[in-house]
């Protein structure tokens, strides 16, 4: 947003009071910068000033300059002396998007510059300025009467004007969503001291040390078990953008040099050689896993709140593996297993790799995909990685990071939208979904591009930029494409050719585009589509009125697994159940780098399962904080199992697809992460390397390639063992031709004597028996072995089904999804 005009008029900087000759101490108008707008007076006040620039052969000029808040002033018979009006004076935020100054002291004085003009003495702007807003965005609160603020709000510059009220602490949603208010005496993040003295490491894009969430103030000292370093380089000085959040960064560039042949181009890529990020993404996540709190965050007034990561009070490691490369991310795997090697050893808790490889999947012994083979490593150490599944859905078999000891995370939606008013012209009102933050479009012309039926329908995609029909007008389009770049492209072909707003109709999902320049692109579903084609073609000059998007939190915006989030079963290893967990990842609003020019604010909105992977990464430091003798196994064992398979008001989840449906285990795993119940799970299926070694042997690899990857000696058995026995907290049978039996391990982490019973919902047509069906521990029996029988009763080959074992006590409950398709063997007979 820009600031006032830098057109040059005599004394720019000083301000001049506009008053008649008789009535020296009655401002009938304010000049600030050689801008003249009138004082806010009362009826009386206004028509004297009137009369009397009249008198003076004056017109009163009504331009409005960048702040303004006057003082009223009452006439007395004798003096006119200054006093504030009856009215009650409130604190507004003044919020102007990007920063004017690079300077926080020349824009702290621009500020007080604004609100002096508009009070009439510097010493009233110090009275009322309450902050002055001049780090990562520019603004201020000062207080203001209601009126004064409305008129604020429609000044040049000004995104919007926000009443400050008595908030409770909330981030913009997703972690009070989780059940994770910071406000709670409760709930998990008390429990653990948010996380204190836990290290996340995060494989990413770099980090902006800057961000006011990477502050430190009321952490104590650097945990004594790190070992890492804070590295220098490009426009990255380790003594000053390190501290106690952010305690270590590093860069690894060499593997992609060598790639490419060539050194890397920080300048051509907007890049940097160091651990500071180019691209916003790593600090993206970085905040969401462990960010400070930082209040009144928004992305231009959308989703106001305070923004933070889910363990507040851990500690931040940045490993930079991927680089700004074709406006893309590129991240090399040798650079991503040096990464791995060096966090290893310098004390995390956690890793966060918000990266995956594409279909068709390597291996999980090739050393092409560093991944699998890091993390392994990792694991075996202790420390829990946590990975993204992948943005390849909503198809099936898409999921990537798909070994055993990793927590893989699908993404789903929280209960906020951002509804968006479309009126028509007939004075229909619709309701649409957008980001839209610029002003109200007010009625103008609304075109649907008709075409002959013997042309292709126009989509979309297919407009086209140098259409002319388009210009002046809001577009309607229709697309098939579930995804936001349909949305994006219609942006930019609209734009182009001089349109001023496209409506996009669309299979609904709640991923939305927020187009470039406060651009109006609404998304409305297919019906709604229709029913404004249908508006248009009935009348001659259509119009409608496009309203800024709102905020709403809460009943009746339902939880999905997001539309892009890729889906099971692994491509890799049917048998293993991916994704493991689902986690919001749905328009996350966290700090962004400045950077970036497409991100015109401090903090941004990023859809993604780049963006679930860290609210999983958060909550793992939490589970360790207070479980540190806990696997890694353990910690994916309890948070797969004490999942929500409804939303957290008990509504079902749906996964977005073609067509939307109920969501199953091969679109979120065990369900939504529910972190107050992760801390006590009750039982959990624990592994070690010697399981994934089983689950090694059982997918065929070698012994040479096994010894490898484990580093010790290591030889399968003659018979290759099961992989339906590896102990995971989930039973998936991608082929069930005959009566299966298979053995799972529980480990009770409850109340020392504990009585489990089984309770079974099996997949239609399918038969489950457990034995034994009921598991009594006690001080000496902490762990019992049990086995599980499937048969089936389809005589045809089916899809897969679903069901769940559950473990009870009538406290706990501990749930393992079941996924099982039965297949046929069709025999054929030779003809010859």
């Amino acid at each position: 947003m820009n600031g006032p005009s830098k057109s040059r008029f005599p004394e720019e900087n000083d301000l001049v009071v506009s008053t008649p000759r008789r009535i020296a101490k009655l401002p009938c108008t304010l000049t600030f910068k050689g801008v003249t707008i009138p004082s806010l007076l009362t009826q009386a006040e206004s028509d004297t000033c009137r009369m009397r620039s009249l008198l003076q052969g004056k017109k009163s000029k009504t331009t409005l300059s960048f702040v303004l808040v006057a003082l009223f002033l009452i006439l007395n018979e004798q003096d006119f002396l200054p006093c504030l009006v009856d009215a009650k004076s409130n604190v507004y935020i003044v919020y102007m998007g990007k920063r004017q100054h690079d300077d926080p002291e020349l824009a702290s004085n621009s500020h007080h510059e604004m609100l002096a003009t508009a009070l009439g003495s510097k010493e009233a702007s110090v009275e009322s300025m309450v902050y002055s807003y001049k780090h990562s965005f520019s603004g201020f609160a000062a207080k203001m009467t209601e009126t004064q603020a409305q008129r604020v709000s429609e000044l040049p510059g000004v995104v919007q004007v926000i009443p400050n009220r008595l908030h409770e602490l909330q981030t913009t949603r997703s972690w009070d969503y989780l059940g994770l208010s910071s406000q709670s005496p409760t709930n998990l993040l008390h429990e653990t001291k948010m996380g204190d003295g836990i290290i996340i490491g995060l494989l990413d894009t770099g980090i902006w040390p800057e961000a006011e969430v990477f502050r430190d103030e009321g952490l104590g000292p650097i945990p004594t078990k790190w070992k890492g370093v804070c590295e220098s380089g490009e426009l990255f000085n380790a003594t000053k953008s390190c501290n106690r959040k952010l305690i270590g960064a590093r860069y690894f560039i060499k593997g992609l040099e060598a790639e490419y042949g060539q050194p890397y181009n920080a300048t051509e890529n907007h890049e940097y050689l160091s651990p500071r990020g180019g691209l916003q993404h790593g600090t993206h996540t970085s905040t969401i896993a462990a960010g400070s709190l930082v209040a009144n965050a928004s992305y231009n007034g959308l989703a106001f709140g305070t923004v933070r990561g889910g363990a507040p009070q851990a500690r931040l490691a940045m490993y930079k593996v991927c680089w700004n490369l074709q406006d893309g991310g590129a991240c090399t795997s040798a650079d991503m297993l040096k990464a791995f090697d060096v966090a290893i050893d310098d004390g995390v808790d956690v890793l966060s790799l918000s990266i995956a490889s594409a279909i068709p999947l390597f291996s999980d012994v090739d050393m092409r995909d560093g991944i699998p083979i890091g993390s392994f490593h990792a694991v075996a150490k202790g420390i829990t990685v946590v990975c993204a599944a992948g943005n390849a859905g909503p198809g099936t078999q898409t999921v990537e990071n798909t070994a055993p000891w990793v927590l893989t995370v699908a993404a789903s939606t929280i209960d906020r939208s951002f509804p968006t008013l479309i009126k028509l012209g007939n004075n229909e009102t619709i309701m649409g979904q957008a980001m839209f933050t610029g002003k109200d479009t007010g009625f103008t012309s609304l075109m649907y591009p008709e075409v002959s039926d013997l042309q292709n329908h126009r989509a979309c995609e297919s407009l086209l930029p140098n259409d002319t029909s388009m210009a002046r007008n809001v577009v309607l389009c229709f697309t098939s494409d579930g995804s936001h770049l349909s949305m994006l492209d219609a942006e930019t072909a609209v734009r182009k050719a001089g349109g001023v707003g496209v409506i996009v109709a669309k299979s609904p999902t709640a991923n939305l585009a927020s187009c470039s320049s406060n651009f109006p692109c609404v998304q409305v579903t297919f019906d709604i589509g229709t029913q404004i084609l249908f508006y248009i073609r009935s009348t001659r000059y259509p119009q409608v009125r496009l309203s800024p998007s709102k905020t709403h939190v809460g009943k009746p915006v339902s939880t999905n697994v997001a539309y892009f989030s890729s889906r099971g079963p692994s491509s890799i290893a049917p048998a293993i159940l991916k994704p493991d967990i689902a986690a919001p990842g749905v328009k996350i609003l966290a700090a962004v780098s400045p950077s970036d020019k497409k991100m015109n604010n401090a903090f941004a909105f990023l859809s993604g399962t780049s963006m679930a992977t860290p609210h999983v990464s958060g909550i793992v430091a939490l589970v360790k904080s207070l479980h540190s003798d806990w696997s890694p196994a353990a910690i994916k064992s309890a948070i797969v199992t004490t999942a929500w398979k409804t939303d957290p008001s008990g509504e079902p989840i749906f996964a977005e697809g073609e067509p939307m449906k109920i969501a199953d285990p091969f679109d979120f795993g065990g369900g939504i992460v529910n972190p107050n119940s992760v801390a006590d799970p009750g039982l959990i299926y624990d592994m070690d390397t010697m399981d994934y070694i089983h689950y090694l042997c059982a997918m065929g690899y070698n012994n040479s390639v096994i010894s490898q990857l484990t580093e010790q000696r290591t030889s399968c058995p003659r018979k290759q063992p099961s992989i339906l026995d590896v102990n995971l907290p989930s039973i998936t049978i991608p082929s069930l031709t005959k009566s299966t039996t298979l053995t799972r391990t529980v480990t009770n982490v409850g109340a020392v004597n504990s009585v489990y019973k089984a309770l079974i919902e099996p997949p239609l047509g399918i038969t489950i028996a457990v034995h034994p069906d009921n598991l009594i521990f006690n001080s000496t029996i902490k762990t019992i072995t049990f086995t599980v029988i499937i048969s089936t009763a389809h005589q045809v080959s089916t899809g897969y089904l679903f069901g769940s074992l559950t473990w009870t006590d009538g406290v706990h409950h501990v749930r393992s999804p079941i996924s099982v398709r039965t297949e046929i063997i069709e025999y054929y007979i030779s003809d010859g």
